[in-house]
């Protein structure tokens, strides 16, 4: 529990300026007052009732709320103090003392050029009634009000300056922090909707893909039964060994780790053997083959061409009715490629993909996602009756330069390519 004092709230620096101007003219008053007394001049008792009245005058004015909301308030009540003051003026050279603590009042409470005149007004009456109860006038006479005047002026509009100056840093300083609140929120939007974006790639073309040829494969051994209870037992052999699979693959998805056909393997590998299961798996032939001189890629490359030729023929699987396939890996100098081309009964590009989880669609779109994401391009090629050909193709960077796993920059994370079609 903790025991230690609360922290004392801040007194507001106006109050403490307040305060110090109530102690200012208290003191002087008492100073008239006792003067008065004490000094033998004339009228002591009517010096000390106008120095009593000037106080009680100035004490109502912290009391009625109006005087510090309205501007016409104030005004009335500063000519009654003015007022009163004068009295005690006429009554007592003390009085000139208080014209000090009026500047400071005039310049608080009333617009910049009436506070100024009252001002002006203020310390000709000071220097005037000064001069009265001297009986003579002297250039020194006036030098302590004006003089007071001008500090009073300098020093009131000097602290307004440095007030608005506050004012505006603060507000600024909320706009900026508005302004990176609603960024912090639309970075936040954003990477969420990436996200979004990067696991649906990634269910597509490993788990769904991975689905998919399950229920392919169990609808061959339906077909199978009862008359080839062998070939249904492979293919339920196969379904089963699908599931592991992608049992496999969830968990990697999930841990965010390395496909796991490219572990201790080159994407080469995996994309050999991803044909060599797809063609044991279905009514379809997939031929690999590999031109150019293989160079290390870095591992965002290897995915996304993975993921491409798993998504590509998990398409022709499932739609393109195609006998073969052929998938090339080609290194170039300055690029790599993978081109997936089928037999099928191929489609028109131009027009929009079916609607409905099941027609398919979403493939494509996540293949540019991938290829943009990587500063790659796809292209495709097809047309009614003549087959499909897909061809990814990533310029090659440095590894250095492209996101590796656990870069948040990265688009895509390790998958497992043995999500079958």
């Amino acid at each position: 529990m903790n025991s230690s004092p609360p922290a004392p709230t801040p007194v507001p620096t106006s109050r403490i300026l307040a305060w110090c101007l109530h102690l200012l003219i208290a003191g002087l008053l008492a100073l008239a007052a006792g003067r008065a007394l004490t000094g033998g001049g004339p009228h002591p008792w009517a010096t000390v009732a106008a120095a009593v009245a000037c106080g009680l005058v100035y004490a109502a004015g912290p009391l009625l709320p109006g005087v510090r909301g309205s501007r016409r308030s104030a005004t009335v009540w500063l000519a009654c103090l003015g007022a009163v003051w004068l009295a005690l003026l006429a009554l007592s050279a003390d009085g000139v003392w208080l014209a000090f603590p009026l500047y400071f009042l005039h310049l608080h409470l009333l617009p910049r050029r009436p506070a100024l005149a009252a001002v002006v007004a203020t310390a000709l009456a000071a220097i005037t009634a000064f001069a009265a109860h001297q009986h003579a006038f002297s250039v020194a006479m006036a030098i302590g009000p004006a003089l007071g005047a001008a500090v009073a002026v300098a020093v009131v509009w000097g602290y307004q300056a440095l007030y608005r100056e506050s004012e505006q840093r603060r507000r600024l300083i909320e706009e900026l922090t508005a302004t990176r609140a609603d960024l912090a929120r639309a970075q936040h939007t954003a990477g969420v909707l990436a996200e979004r974006e990067r696991l649906a790639r990634e269910i597509h073309d490993t788990l769904a893909q991975g689905l998919s040829s399950i229920q392919l494969l169990l609808r061959a051994a339906e077909r199978a039964l009862p008359g080839r209870p062998d070939a249904a037992a492979r293919h339920v052999d196969q379904a089963r060994q699908a599931a592991v699979d992608n049992l496999a693959e969830a968990r990697r998805f999930v841990a965010a780790l390395t496909p796991p056909a490219l572990e201790g393997t080159t994407l080469a590998g995996a994309l050999e053997r991803l044909c060599a299961t797809t063609s044991a798996r279905h009514p379809l032939t997939v031929r690999f083959h590999v031109a150019g001189t293989p160079v290390p890629l870095p591992t965002a490359h290897e995915v996304a061409l993975l993921r491409i030729t798993q998504s590509a023929l998990g398409n022709t699987v499932r739609h393109a009715g195609a006998t073969t396939a052929d998938v090339t890996l080609t290194h170039l100098d300055d690029h790599v490629a993978v081109d997936i081309t089928d037999d099928g009964t191929g489609f028109d590009p131009a027009l929009p993909p079916p609607p409905g989880p099941d027609d398919g669609g979403f493939g494509l779109a996540a293949m540019h996602a991938r290829m943009a994401a990587l500063g790659g391009t796809l292209t495709v090629h097809s047309s009614p009756g003549h087959g499909t050909s897909v061809s990814a193709r990533l310029p090659l960077t440095p590894p250095a330069q492209t996101p590796e796993a656990g870069d948040p920059e990265r688009p895509d994370l390790p998958e497992h390519p043995e999500a079958h079609p």
